[in-house]
């Protein structure tokens, strides 16, 4: 999916520099939806461009649930293999469980991630600790920095 294409395909707005770029390779993008103190989680748009990913993170005292709205994209438990998402998607991340997200290669990315409790932000995603090969294949086309 180019700009373009993820232009006429968002159903939220993009959102502006991600404040947590920091834990992405890659830009992405990020719009609060719901920040009510009220209540126990959070709600965002995220909008990755392609080939950005967040790094390894879990989510402590809480989860996450992400609802794929566009584009083409990741998702990947530790230990597990690498899932492509397409629009209509939605996957449940429980307390604890170590994982990354983010888009794939040739594509613009963005899911609305629900999310509860403390974010947990761990080591850069590489090809050294992905399982799928198909995904290892990605990566090194990606960069040939990432050994």
């Amino acid at each position: 999916m180019n700009k373009k294409e993820l232009e006429n395909a968002l159903i939220f707005p993009q959102g502006e520099k991600n404040p947590y770029g920091a834990y992405f390779t890659g830009q992405s993008y990020l719009e609060g939806m719901i920040a009510d103190k009220d209540l126990p989680f959070g709600v965002g748009n995220v909008t990755f461009e392609p080939g950005c990913r967040n790094h390894w993170h879990i989510h402590k005292d809480g989860y996450q649930v992400l609802l794929v709205t566009a584009g083409e994209g990741w998702y990947q438990e530790e230990g597990k293999e690498a899932q492509l998402l397409h629009a209509g998607d939605t996957i449940v991340t429980h307390a604890g469980v170590k994982h990354w997200h983010g888009a794939t290669k040739d594509s613009w990315f963005s899911h609305v991630a629900i999310t509860a409790g403390e974010a947990v932000w761990l080591e850069e995603v590489s090809m050294n600790n992905m399982k799928t090969y198909k995904i290892k294949e990605y990566f090194r086309t990606f960069s040939k920095t990432e050994q």
